[in-house]
């Protein structure tokens, strides 16, 4: 983590670890702004966000979309939720719907229009990890943006 701290300077995000599960990679990445709300949360590099990150390796199952609660994984978020969470508000409101946020930076740098990445979360016991994911044949790209801790 210290060394892709670095990286995040000069970039729009930087890949941290691959996965593989049942012969299909996932690519995860993170963000400067990831990176500067768990600082702020005094959450960078805690117990409970690394091991967020590494419940990635769960990867995304198309046919296991939500989280039937409790299960820990990669789900997809979607905006009908009722009634409207913290994460929704985090993902949607405050990023993805927010002119200027680096959504657009992420899916240039993805090469894909942005309506294309899914907007996901990463649960783990104690922690949410919000990001956007490219779903694609060859793989799976996960790029991480903010966090959720409340339960």
């Amino acid at each position: 983590m210290a060394q892709a701290e670095v990286g995040l300077a000069n970039a729009t995000f930087v890949v941290v670890h691959e996965f593989e599960r049942d012969g299909r990679p996932l690519t995860l990445a993170i963000t400067d702004r990831l990176r500067r709300t768990c600082k702020k949360a005094r959450v960078w590099q805690s117990k409970p966000l690394l091991t967020a990150l590494k419940n990635a390796e769960y990867g995304f199952d198309p046919n296991h979309l939500h989280s039937s609660g409790g299960a820990d994984g990669l789900f997809l978020l979607t905006r009908d939720f009722r009634p409207r969470n913290e994460m929704m508000k985090k993902l949607f409101d405050r990023y993805l719907d927010k002119m200027g946020s680096g959504a657009e930076l992420i899916a240039d740098e993805m090469r894909v229009p942005l309506a294309e990445l899914l907007p996901v979360r990463l649960v783990s016991h104690h922690m949410r990890l919000l990001g956007l994911l490219r779903h694609a044949d060859g793989g799976d790209f996960l790029v991480l943006v903010d966090f959720d801790d409340t339960k």
